[in-house]
């Protein structure tokens, strides 16, 4: 019902209501369209009709209210940095750009926390915190906007120490699809009062609301950081380490997995000499003597698991420049194969069942016949293919597509999910069906419930 009216195009009074709420902040451009239809991925780029950039949560109330009269589909937007087609404007539609709401609204360092516009980056928020004692954790590895990144609940690389975007997102400031402004919650740490709505919009992907502001939980900056690189002879000894180090409860802050042809692609790119090894990346956090232990309670692990050499990283450039290049991995792969794509898988199967899982899928790369590196966030049991290809090549993203579809079936035979942190977008809706069956109409009642015309975000995680 609500798809088919959802379809109508923006027209010319609707430009010009819009334009009286942000003046000039607005664009029907071809360029800043094309923009703002396509993330990082492989899906069919879809513009929206127009784009406009407010600063203040009153002006995207104004916003969201025009186009609810006229039943136009919204689109919320931050840096496009996402892998599962969010932004694409399926049936046209405003595009709400956040990214000029970039203000950080207030530091309560005595309470731990902050509350920041939508827009602001990860970078910008630390940057800011600097001279605080105190940073904000969570690192997916580009520089998402928090807004984005609390709506796709986002995680990465320090999620095994410090959670994911759902453990660290305090409250919301959230605009309906109706118009109307709400506060899912206060900064108190913990409450029993009422229905959770903070948890239901972290991770809805723009289809119940846009978020306008966010408050997050903030941590102490580490006394003392050291990292190290460790080679394996094969990855089920890489992967083993990591359940090992895992199960034995050491705190640790990192635990990455690369693939040898992961660590071919990253000497190239970032001109480094690692050996072409499956091989671990770990980062510790803590006291000078935590850390320390940590770091000898792994070395050992790692011994018993072949490990040829535990290579430390102290100095902060020589971290710094580590974990670039894990961060890096995707545009590394691009460069193993001039003018190829990436196409990035994303499962999440409980630790006990990831050396058999990611064994089963380098088999099946080889198998295949794709170049397709691993690389993942071992810790908790998140990893990603990036299946480098050429779009072009149907029999290329034949096998590609096929591939993935094996692989989720194979994580969700474990008892995994088919995404761990990319999220759903338009991309994994079939996968989400297989994996929560029933459960699928109640997030569709949800959605019906909070936005029955269908103006947010359509044909994202939920068909109507």
């Amino acid at each position: 019902m609500a798809e088919a009216k959802a379809n109508k195009r923006v027209n010319d009074d609707l430009v010009e209501a819009l334009r009286g709420i942000v003046g000039d902040r607005l664009s029907t451009t071809d360029a800043v369209l094309g923009h703002h239809g396509r993330d990082e991925t492989y899906h069919t780029p879809h513009p929206p009709d127009v784009v406009v950039f407010p600063e203040a949560t009153e002006e995207v109330s104004r916003i969201v209210s025009l186009c609810a009269e006229r039943e136009i589909p919204v689109i919320p937007f931050g840096t496009g940095t996402s892998l599962e087609g969010h932004v694409a404007a399926l049936n046209g539609g405003v595009c709400i750009d956040l990214t000029r709401m970039n203000e950080v609204i207030r530091v309560n360092a005595e309470d731990m926390d902050v509350t920041v516009q939508a827009g602001v980056t990860r970078k910008q928020l630390n940057k800011h915190l600097r001279d605080t004692g105190l940073f904000f954790p969570v690192d997916p590895g580009a520089d998402a906007s928090l807004g984005g990144m609390t709506a796709t609940r986002a995680s990465g690389t320090t999620t095994v120490r410090y959670g994911a975007m759902r453990e660290n997102v305090l409250a919301l400031t959230v605009v309906l699809a109706d118009g109307r402004i709400i506060k899912t919650s206060r900064r108190a740490r913990k409450s029993a009062a009422g229905y959770d709505l903070t948890r239901l919009f972290v991770g809805s992907e723009g289809t119940l609301g846009v978020i306008t502001e966010v408050t997050l939980r903030l941590y102490g900056i580490p006394e003392a950081i050291s990292a190290a690189i460790c080679p394996f002879p094969d990855l089920a000894s890489a992967v083993n380490t990591s359940i090992r180090t895992i199960q034995m409860g050491v705190g640790v802050a990192r635990i990455e997995l690369m693939d040898e042809v992961q660590m071919e692609a990253i000497n190239k790119h970032s001109n480094l000499d690692y050996p072409l090894q499956p091989t671990l990346l770990f980062e510790f956090h803590g006291s000078e003597a935590g850390v320390v232990e940590q770091a000898e309670t792994v070395q050992a692990i790692a011994a018993e698991f072949d490990a040829s050499e535990f290579r430390w990283e102290t100095k902060t450039e020589d971290r710094n420049r580590l974990w670039q290049a894990r961060h890096d991995a995707y545009y590394a792969c691009m460069a193993l194969r001039p003018g190829a794509k990436g196409f990035s898988t994303d499962v999440c199967v409980p630790i006990s069942r990831l050396t058999e899982c990611i064994i089963e899928t380098r088999r099946d790369i080889d198998e295949t016949g794709l170049m397709a590196p691993i690389v993942g966030h071992v810790g908790d049991g998140n990893f990603h293919v990036i299946v480098v290809m050429d779009f072009e090549n149907a029999d290329e993203v034949a096998r590609a597509k096929a591939f993935n579809e094996r692989l989720v079936t194979r994580a969700l035979a474990m008892d995994g999910t088919c995404t761990g942190e990319h999220g759903i977008g338009h991309g994994k809706i079939e996968f989400l069906t297989a994996e929560h069956g029933e459960a699928v109409s109640v997030m569709r009642a949800l959605k019906m419930a909070i936005d029955p015309m269908n103006i947010m975000n359509p044909g994202k995680i939920v068909r109507l």
